[in-house]
């Protein structure tokens, strides 16, 4: 069932996508040359806990972490820990904070130094294809209509769209109803309306779409070993333009 939330819940995701909004900032000026992905989920986990919010990842299904950090062909859900970045790597940082009872969830993919034209690319691609994708986030639109938009656009700048993860509703819980393709449906979703507050996620591969999943359970990778790339925000649609609710001062990363 779509939950649509009150002007105080709405206030209370605004923080919480503050939080979690300036704690995947913080990841991405960590992913240098050098650093470890297991530093990078300790300052996380450390900053998200100043702020008087919990991490919403750490021990969600048995997760073992507060961030996800998938590097290269990883396409998601990758777990921190000794591996050492170097330079040129496609690191994708997925985080969440719970601040009084709501979830803020955003991620963004960078590079550690500087990267390849494809790489940079895809990055560029995938963040702008959630642009796209939320112009259609308005009412009486679908939420099969974001997804559309989405596809379209990556697939005209020659990269592809997972089929396997998808983004979803959040609010009290990270995962609420609906689901929220990043891809052209049968059927066009539910319709949307205000106060409905939506994680709107783009998983990008430079390759084909179809991924695999490690022996760990949690990491995924795609299925050829291209790059991929990844790029979320916490939504709301309201009467007009939709606000993304995971900014820092009203800016965006």
């Amino acid at each position: 069932m779509v939950k649509l939330k009150t002007l105080m819940e709405i206030e209370t995701m605004r923080q919480a996508g503050e939080i979690a909004a300036a704690a995947r900032a913080l990841a991405g000026e960590m992913v240098t040359p050098g650093v470890t992905t297991r530093e990078i989920d300790r300052a996380v986990h450390a900053f998200i806990l100043s702020r008087h919010a919990t991490p919403t990842f750490l021990h969600y299904c048995g997760y073992p972490a507060s961030v996800c950090v998938s590097v290269n062909d990883e396409v998601i859900h990758g777990i921190p820990g000794k591996r050492r970045l170097v330079e040129g790597d496609v690191v994708s940082i997925d985080v969440g904070a719970t601040y009084h009872g709501f979830v803020g969830d955003c991620a963004a993919t960078f590079i550690a130094g500087a990267g390849t034209e494809e790489a940079q690319r895809l990055v560029q691609v995938t963040r702008q294809s959630f642009f796209e994708g939320i112009a259609c986030a308005v009412p009486g639109r679908r939420v099969g209509d974001i997804g559309a938009a989405i596809q379209q656009y990556v697939e005209a700048n020659g990269f592809s769209v997972v089929r396997d993860y998808v983004g979803h509703g959040v609010g009290a819980v990270m995962h609420e109803d609906p689901e929220v393709p990043n891809y052209a449906t049968e059927r066009p979703g539910p319709r949307l309306y205000p106060g409905m507050t939506l994680a709107i996620e783009p998983m990008v591969n430079a390759g084909g779409w179809q991924i695999r999943v490690l022996k760990d359970g949690w990491t995924v990778k795609t299925a050829d070993g291209s790059l991929s790339a990844h790029y979320e925000n916490s939504v709301l649609i309201t009467d007009g333009k939709p606000e993304i609710l995971t900014a820092v001062g009203g800016k965006v990363l």
